[in-house]
């Protein structure tokens, strides 16, 4: 009988000790570190961003927070450098004590925190940078990426740029050196190989990521006189890319495709001619087509304006479904949970397979590599009276399956088994004002 009485006295402290694991203490805050460029070229993206999550942030700690406990930010300059990154990262998780981080813009910063994410068994959201090879290649317990990949994003701006013009015979590419540049660049020229075959690559620039002269490549391509030049470049760089090559005359010469270009656009402003093709990384844009009217998204893009004299671009709005996303992980998994606070561990299970609505079409986190599936925006520039700068109209959104990568195949090994006849796949269509 001893023996019997102390078999249920054990099972019953076990149990006792499982229902104290799986209750979790509230906090009196939820810590999240942000990584994102608060410096050089870069910050005129990285900057717009951290604005989006102060105000996010508060928004949300207005409204109780996430399961009533408000949200603390803690901010990572990436333009710092790799080295500083990475020691600042490891002191957000290990002194700070931060619940979540996102991280990061870069996908050379991704490279370097995803796996130390992964070293330290911090949750992060892999909050914009678009590398597919970091998801791909490698199984990942907690990273997830809360936006589409690289391989969605420009699977959109070719078939868009084959749609509006199937005629052209010669084309250029421009990108930053670094992982970003390079796999855009793989996916873009393979991409031409299978469903444009005849068109015939004239040249490839990867200039120094911040270069600030593009004269080099701007009189290459003058010569050349490629019909399309592409350029998957972002931020500074791009801005910069764009406005030498229309002091020299190259944007009226070429067809120009900013594959990523959304975010220039107010920069820009008249150094943008219209006739440019504008991918926008995701279905973002102030004016997206189909949500415009929406009370919450207009007031979200009044918001922001107002805290920072522009309308949103696309890393706020990335931002933003960050938010989300963790929110809806902390709701479902609480739920889970019989209405108590969950642990780091549920919280991560419950990010496989999520599911949430934002500023745009409804996303999922893939449970088979954590990968976000996310509509695309793909437009061409218009001057319109009401901005001082372009706006895009012809505008197609693009469902998030036709263009992403299927789960657990490579990017380009999917590319080169595609045909001719997968840019006749269907997109919804707006002119500026629909």
């Amino acid at each position: 009988m001893s023996f019997v009485r102390s078999l249920i006295a054990a099972v019953g402290l076990s149990l006792a000790v499982t229902g104290a694991a799986s209750a979790q203490q509230k906090p009196a805050e939820l810590k999240i570190g942000i990584t994102t460029f608060l410096s050089g070229p870069a910050s005129v993206f990285g900057v717009p961003a951290k604005a989006a999550a102060e105000l996010l942030a508060e928004e949300l700690n207005k409204k109780g927070g996430i399961g009533g406990v408000p949200v603390k930010l803690s901010f990572i300059d990436e333009g710092a450098g790799g080295e500083a990154l990475v020691s600042n990262y490891r002191r957000l998780v290990t002194d700070e004590k931060v619940d979540v981080t996102f991280a990061s813009i870069s996908s050379g910063s991704c490279t370097q925190l995803v796996p130390l994410a992964e070293d330290l068994k911090i949750m992060n959201f892999m909050w914009d940078c678009g590398a597919y090879s970091i998801l791909e290649n490698k199984k990942h317990r907690y990273n997830f990426r809360t936006q589409a990949n690289g391989a969605a994003e420009m699977m959109a701006v070719i078939t868009y740029l084959l749609k509006v013009k199937p005629d052209f015979k010669t084309v250029a590419f421009v990108a930053q050196d670094y992982a970003w540049g390079r796999e855009s660049h793989d996916i873009i020229s393979n991409a031409l190989k299978v469903l444009k075959p005849d068109a015939k690559w004239v040249a490839e620039f990867f200039p120094k990521f911040g270069a600030p002269d593009y004269s080099t490549e701007v009189s290459r391509l003058l010569a050349l006189r490629p019909d399309v030049v592409i350029t998957t470049s972002w931020g500074g760089d791009l801005d910069t890319f764009v406005r030498q090559s229309g002091q020299r005359g190259l944007l009226k010469q070429s067809t120009f495709v900013l594959a990523i270009g959304e975010s220039s656009i107010q920069r820009l402003g008249k150094d943008l001619p219209e006739g440019v093709i504008v991918g926008a990384r995701g279905d973002h844009y102030f004016l997206h087509p189909e949500f415009k009217n929406e009370p919450s998204f207009k007031a979200y893009v009044q918001a922001f304006k107002d805290k920072t004299g522009a309308f949103p671009i696309y890393p706020a709005f990335h931002m933003s479904q960050a938010f989300t996303a963790l929110k809806a992980a902390y709701d479902k998994a609480i739920k889970a949970n019989n209405g108590n606070w969950p642990s780091r561990e549920q919280v991560v299970d419950a990010m496989s397979g999520l599911e949430f609505k934002d500023f745009g079409r409804p996303i999922k986190i893939r449970e088979e590599d954590g990968q976000g599936l996310e509509a695309q925006i793909v437009g061409t520039t218009k001057q319109v009276p009401e901005y001082d700068f372009k706006v895009l109209d012809n505008i197609m959104v693009f469902d998030a399956e036709k263009v992403a990568t299927p789960a657990g195949q490579k990017t380009i090994d999917w590319v080169k088994t595609l045909k001719p006849d997968f840019v006749k796949m269907e997109a919804k269509t707006y002119k500026h004002g629909q």
